[in-house]
């Protein structure tokens, strides 16, 4: 089971319900492209029906991510932990810079370069480390290019 937050839960329904919304606008692409004639090398059909298919598959991904998933309520979750939801500000052991980090239940796949704070899931190396630690505590997080050390500044 995964947790995502109320907000999360709401993109995904609004995405899938975008999704259902493609079923007519793909049946109707695969209609005039069928009534162009023969099938066998009209691409404008073969284009559709692929792109059918390609909705179909993602809005069954769709509704498994809403059964597996669990909603974490706001005040549910203790504020003197990082948690599902919780924005982490952490300082960076070797260079002393400091950064907002936001836990998500799952990667929002828009990236906003406005924010404030850096998006990092669950389950990642990051969010991993993170979850259910306390404002002061030392976390090491096992990356890619090695391993670095944070310390916990603040919990929002």
């Amino acid at each position: 089971m995964e947790f995502i937050t109320a907000d999360e839960k709401l993109q995904i329904e609004t995405k899938l319900e975008d999704r259902k919304a493609q079923r007519a606008v793909l049946s109707v692409r695969i209609a005039e492209a069928r009534a162009l004639g023969d099938l066998k090398e009209n691409a404008d059909y073969h284009a559709a029906r692929e792109d059918q298919g390609l909705n179909e598959a993602e809005i069954r991904r769709l509704e498994e991510k809403l059964r597996q998933s669990s909603v974490i309520e706001e005040g549910a979750v203790p504020t003197d932990i990082v948690f599902l939801g919780s924005v982490v500000r952490l300082r960076d052991e070797d260079d002393d810079s400091e950064e907002l980090y936001k836990i998500v239940g799952q990667a929002s796949g828009t990236f906003n370069f406005d924010s404030d704070e850096i998006e990092v899931t669950a389950t990642s190396p990051m969010g991993e480390s993170l979850m259910k630690a306390r404002v002061g505590d030392s976390v090491k997080v096992s990356l890619p290019r090695g391993e670095k050390r944070f310390v916990i500044v603040e919990i929002r």
